[in-house]
């Protein structure tokens, strides 16, 4: 065998070691990232944190858009008349508001056409009323993706408010509307406006929360929110004003009377859009209930969301 058949030994470049060096160190930190990024993703069921987490909602806010986008597509999904449904709904209930209460009862409303006073109860009082109504059997119609992801379960009930806006602004729409055709003039207290709709919102919240909840528990709840709709609709001064309560009932009547949150909700933003008699002192009552419900039932919700996946 000559010495040219002999394998030859490939010279080794004096920069291959720091390459390799380099290399092996990008593969230990990519390696530590990826360990870090895992750790972060891991949801920690014996973690007891009661408190809201917001950084968490706003990292969930895609998931928020698109279930609220999926409501608003299947609402009307399949029928003859589609978004018109939200146009002829309030309509209705609107001319037979009335009929009975501005024509058959002649409900005193200061001066105001009665078209128009309805109206502004009726804005408010739709809005909450359909969040109450879907956030109360939210967690149930999305068990199956309750059971099989983790995400913040309270996404689910606030989407609902979103979706809501639909039939609230049709009636602010509505209002408009009438207030063109009666030349009614805008009134100074316009600018508190915001605050009643902000006061709306949080009402409907405060109890679609704690009715997305307790419905998990106890599924009696679904056949009580119907009735509480029903019952809502005329224990609030949406179709006359609250001051026939406070004139014709007992002090201790009234302030049963202003448990309702929406009941001084109502008073209020009547107020802000049509001027005339300020909300009462017991309004302040709806007002505090508003603020509790609230609080109250975003700690409820996040001690039930523990299980939730269990039991719903």
């Amino acid at each position: 065998m000559t010495p040219s058949s002999l394998p030859q030994a490939v010279p080794q470049s004096p920069l291959l070691g720091p390459v390799r060096f380099h290399l092996f160190l990008l593969f230990i930190v990519t390696g530590l990232f990826v360990i870090r990024s895992m750790v972060h993703l891991v949801v920690d069921s014996e973690k007891r944190s009661r408190l809201l987490n917001l950084r968490e909602l706003l990292h969930y806010r895609d998931l928020f858009y698109i279930l609220a986008y999926r409501d608003l597509r299947v609402r009307y999904a399949q029928t003859f008349l589609g978004l018109l449904w939200a146009v002829l709904q309030p309509l209705a209930t609107l001319t037979i508001f009335t009929i009975v209460f501005g024509r058959a009862v002649k409900v005193d409303t200061g001066g105001v056409p009665y078209p128009l006073f309805a109206i502004t109860g009726m804005a408010a009082w739709t809005y909450f009323a359909f969040v109450m109504k879907e956030s109360g059997n939210s967690i149930i119609s999305a068990q199956g993706m309750v059971k099989k992801i983790y995400f913040p379960r309270l996404v689910i009930p606030l989407s609902k408010a979103v979706v809501g806006f639909v039939d609230f602004g049709i009636a602010l729409l509505f209002m408009t509307i009438l207030m063109l055709v009666y030349q009614y003039p805008l009134v100074p207290q316009l600018v508190f406006l915001p605050v009643f709709i902000l006061l709306t919102i949080f009402s409907a919240l405060s109890v679609g929360i704690w009715l997305s909840a307790l419905t998990i528990r106890y599924r009696d709840f679904q056949h009580v929110v119907p009735f509480l709709v029903q019952f809502g609709l005329y224990a609030t001064p949406t179709a006359y004003p609250a001051s026939a309560i406070i004139d014709n009932l007992p002090k201790w009547a009234t302030v049963i009377y202003y448990l309702n949150p929406m009941a001084g909700v109502v008073e209020g933003f009547r107020w802000c859009l049509l001027g005339g008699t300020p909300p009462s002192q017991y309004a302040f009552l709806s007002f505090s209930l508003v603020a509790v419900l609230l609080v109250s039932g975003l700690f409820y919700f996040k001690r039930v969301e523990r299980v939730m996946a269990d039991i719903v």
